[in-house]
This record gives structure tokens, sequence and C-alpha cells, in this order.
């Protein structure tokens, strides 16, 4: 009954009933433009667990959409290929073992050329997710826009070097991205210390906190931010934190901190960052299901990656469509030049 695979409640749980591989060689034979892959993994959790059920509920509990964006005018998969590639293997307890894997199924998407699409996991994934696709495109060569609550630059936490509150740190330190590579958006509550903030501060971030957005304004930091990501490097890496958003809009992550942006920022932002960039590799984490209530962040996380997909989509047509010396059609359609 293949009636069953077009129910959003029904059939296999693949991400926007996307085709599911299994296989690194059906990435050969599929050829597409992005893959969604899982990386349940919440080891390096500090507070609340469970994140490691992030993937599996962002496929299987999130209310599907459709397919066809109002705001851009596209039916998403017309103009982009996406495929649903499964989940890295992460036996419980075994942080060497897991994060390696998630680089290796990482990498075996980037080195493709395919845009990967990880779903989280605690943001410790982030370490050998982003560096997998650093990998193929060249160290330093690779930017990253941190959406979050926190820095997640720790040194260490409780001794653990691969906490969720290290992973930013072991990039810069890698040479993977170097801090002058990293705009953070978000940044509120009562963690990091000082010192951790002068750290970086050496390695010369940027971040935008919360305190920021209040007094300028969410629009005015989202074009410094957009345009920020666009001079640090030749590629973009997005890594979105769901407890970036207010707890309101996301009461199902692990660390909640009250005071934070609302999902309808959030999406915008992570579509025109894709949309602007040549995205080298999405990621959203720290969904912990069992926290949630009516499958708010579920949808809030389902609907980052959309709107990452859409963005990615609506820069390819337009730059199909592109006439020379005219602005993408994005913009002719509301009588712009650039983004507000």
């Amino acid at each position: 009954m293949a009636e069953q695979l077009d129910l959003a409640y029904a059939g296999l749980a693949s991400f926007g009933h996307r085709p599911f591989l299994t296989e690194v060689d059906q990435l050969d034979s599929w050829k597409p433009d992005a893959a969604i892959v899982g990386a349940p993994f919440d080891v390096g959790t500090t507070n609340r667990p469970g994140a490691r059920f992030g993937p599996r509920a962002i496929r299987a509990t999130a209310y599907e959409p459709g397919t066809y964006h109002m705001d851009l005018g596209l039916e998403i998969f017309d103009w982009l290929e996406v495929v649903d590639f499964g989940d890295a293997y992460c036996p419980h307890g075994q942080t060497e073992v897991s994060h390696n894997n998630i680089r290796e199924r990482v990498h075996a998407i980037a080195s493709r050329g395919i845009v990967p699409v990880i779903l989280g996991g605690d943001h410790s994934i982030t370490w050998p997710a982003a560096t997998a696709v650093a990998d193929h495109h060249g160290y330093g060569n690779v930017g990253i826009v941190h959406f979050d609550a926190h820095a997640d630059t720790a040194d260490e936490i409780e001794g653990n070097l691969a906490s969720h509150g290290t992973p930013m740190r072991r990039l810069i330190e890698s040479g993977a991205v170097p801090g002058s590579h990293f705009v953070q958006v978000g940044l509120r509550g009562y963690w990091p210390p000082r010192d951790t903030f002068e750290w970086m501060l050496e390695q010369k971030m940027t971040w935008h906190t919360m305190q920021e957005i209040w007094e300028r304004g969410f629009k005015a930091v989202m074009a410094d931010a957009v345009s920020e990501a666009l001079a640090k490097a030749d590629k973009l890496y997005v890594s979105v934190d769901i407890d970036v958003l207010d707890p309101a809009h996301a009461p199902g992550t692990g660390t909640p901190e009250p005071g934070g942006i609302t999902s309808a920022d959030l999406l915008r932002m992570v579509r025109q960052l894709c949309y602007e960039h040549d995205v080298a590799g999405v990621d959203v984490v720290e969904v912990a299901p069992a926290y949630d209530h009516a499958e708010l962040t579920v949808n809030a996380a389902h609907r980052v990656v959309f709107e990452a997909l859409a963005g990615m989509a609506a820069r390819r047509r337009d730059a199909a469509e592109a006439e020379p010396g005219q602005p993408a059609r994005f913009y002719r359609d509301r009588g712009t030049t650039s983004p507000e």
C-alpha cells in the first residue's frame, strides 16, 4: 500500500518523506544536493539528557507542512534533491567511537559535494560534524554561524573535553574553523564566565547577545550577522542549538534558558543565511523530546531544517534564472536589491 507513504502520520519515518538511503554507494547513485543524517548522541549533556532521541522525533512526530514555500514561491524539492541518509552509529557511553562515526558519515556526504544536514544529538556532535566538512573544504575555509543561548567555548566541563559546552573551542583549537570565522547569535544568561569571553576575544570571535537584539532589534542584528558571515569564509556551516529559542517556543531541550528569540525570527534568519551563502553544512541540535509539549520543540527544529533547504533551493533557482546585472528573483519580486 504505497498510499501510506503520503500520510504524515504513517509509513517510514524519513525526513520530509524523502528517499531513505543506508549505504554510501547509494549516494553515488542518487547524487542528491543535500542529505539528512542523524547523530543520536547525548553523552556530552550536562543537564537533562535525551537529545539522542531528537533525530527520530524530528523525523517521526513533526507535522509535515508540505513542500511549497509561499514566501519564496517555489516547490523546494523541484530545485533541491534531498535524501535521508539515516543515522551515524552512536553506541551508548562511547564518546570517541560515536564522534568518529559521526565524522565519517558526515564526511561521506560532504566529500561528494553534497550538503550534510545533521540532526542532533547534543551540541558536542558539531565538533566531528563541522570537522568533517572542513576536512573536505579545507581548514580555515569554513565559517560558522552559531545560534545558541550558550557560547559552547569552555575548555573543559568537569574534566570532559567533549562536552556539549566545548565543541566550538575544540574546532578552534584544531584549526578546522578559526575563531575569526565564528558569528554567534542569541547568547544570554549566566554562562560562560568572564574568563571564557576573554578567551573568545583573543580568538577574534564575533557574537550578538540577546541584550543587543533587544536594544537594536532583530532585523538590524540579522543584517550584521549575515554580512559578517559573508566576510568570514568561502563556505558556511550553520549550527542551531534549539535552546537559542525562548523556552516558550522550545521547552524540549536539555538546558532551557528564558529570554531567547522567537521561532519566527530564527526561521527567517536561517533561510536568509542559506539563500545568501554557499552553505556547506547545517546542524540542528539539543532537541530532547521527553521534555517537549505538544511537539513545540520538534516542530521548531523540523522547520529550521525546512527553511535551510528552502533557502538553498531558492539560491539554486535564482542563480539559474538570474539575468546579468539584475538582482536575484527573490528581491526583484519585492522591488528591492538587497535583504532588509
